[in-house]
């Protein structure tokens, strides 16, 4: 199967696999970034059918910051699901970091059809003006939803992210990474196995 009309990359798992998760990047990344590597390996050792990919405006130019409107790029995210709906009969989740998250997180509160939702670092405000926060759409979010955010995140935090989860209408986690930063880089914990526990739990009825 191939994921090259969104700019994926697959992570298969050894087995039949029992869903999609899809997973974006932040506003200076790319499908490459490690962490979205490294929980995709994860989700795929899970059984899952992992795919990191890249959003429009990505695809449009290698480098730099978001270009064009956001509601092309949450299009994308849209273009994503519809893609794996056509792959698969089983759940479909997704994701992202930081800007990736919100595109996607705006995409579901529009309507997107998939099972959860998982945030990385969602930026909440930009860095030093908590009176910018990102929360408008939140409510409108049905689906269970994980935020995995560090202790140490410029652009929100743990209290604010709790606070912002709350106002979600789907059932809600908060994984706390402490001392980690935007990168949600840790020397102590296993940031994606922790995530995907999460994600898992969420599913449940």
């Amino acid at each position: 199967m191939s994921f090259e009309a969104i700019a994926g990359v697959a992570h298969p798992p050894a087995g039949e696999a029992t869903g999609i998760v899809l997973l974006t990047h932040g506003a200076g990344g790319n499908r490459e970034s490690p962490m979205l590597i490294r929980l995709c390996d994860e989700w795929a050792a899970r059984g899952w059918l992992a795919v990191r990919y890249d959003l429009p405006f990505r695809r449009r130019r290698p480098k730099g910051p978001p270009s064009g409107s956001a509601a092309s790029d949450q299009a994308g995210v849209g273009e994503a699901v519809a893609l794996a709906r056509s792959l698969t009969a089983g759940p479909v989740l997704v994701g992202g970091h930081s800007y990736g998250g919100r595109m996607t997180s705006m995409a579901v509160a529009d309507g997107l059809a998939v099972e959860a939702l998982t945030l990385f670092s969602y930026p909440l405000h930009p860095p030093g003006k908590p009176e910018r926060a990102r929360t408008e759409h939140l409510p409108r979010i049905t689906v269970p939803t994980v935020f995995t955010h560090g202790t140490s995140d410029p652009f929100g935090s743990i209290d604010e992210i709790r606070a912002a989860a709350a106002l979600v209408a789907g059932p809600t986690e908060v994984v706390e990474v402490t001392g980690a930063r935007h990168d949600l880089g840790s020397k102590t914990l296993n940031v994606p196995a922790l995530a995907v526990d999460a994600a898992l739990r969420s599913l449940r009825p």
